[in-house]
């Protein structure tokens, strides 16, 4: 390993928000094209539409878990525990992540969101876990 490797789950995520904000806008601009909605609804957000209103859900709950996360790659980097085990479950997560970002502004179906959720809340406790169990060991 290079020592920069526990960054590319981040990085990955980081393009996962710039996508779903770029999937926003293009529903919101579509919306608005197709008399849907006035431009004005936007400005403080009321009654904004379902097609819209996922999106946005979505990019809210990128900035819930996932700072946890990022906090957990930094410390892991720092304190040197960014190995095999500490990667493959930030790329467990961000898959988690990805793969919840995709149900949330498609389907939007419970059922399918909340496993993927969990998964996700599962693979960050078990990064927080080693992250402690290394600590504890240095």
């Amino acid at each position: 390993m290079t020592g920069f490797e526990i960054f590319w789950p981040m990085v990955a995520h980081v393009l996962l928000v710039f996508v779903l904000y770029a999937l926003l806008s293009f529903r919101r601009v579509g919306l608005v094209r197709a008399g849907k909605v006035q431009v004005s609804q936007f400005r403080e957000n009321r009654d904004e539409p379902g097609e819209s209103l996922v999106v946005r859900n979505s990019i809210a709950n990128q900035f819930e878990l996932p700072v946890l996360f990022h906090v957990c790659c930094v410390l892991l980097y720092i304190t040197e525990a960014d190995n095999i085990v500490s990667l493959v479950l930030a790329w467990l997560f961000i898959a988690s992540r990805y793969l919840h970002a995709f149900v949330h502004v498609t389907s939007n179906r419970i059922r399918y969101r909340r496993p993927l959720f969990m998964a996700g809340v599962a693979t960050l406790g078990g990064m927080w876990i080693w992250l402690s169990v290394w600590m504890a060991n240095s």
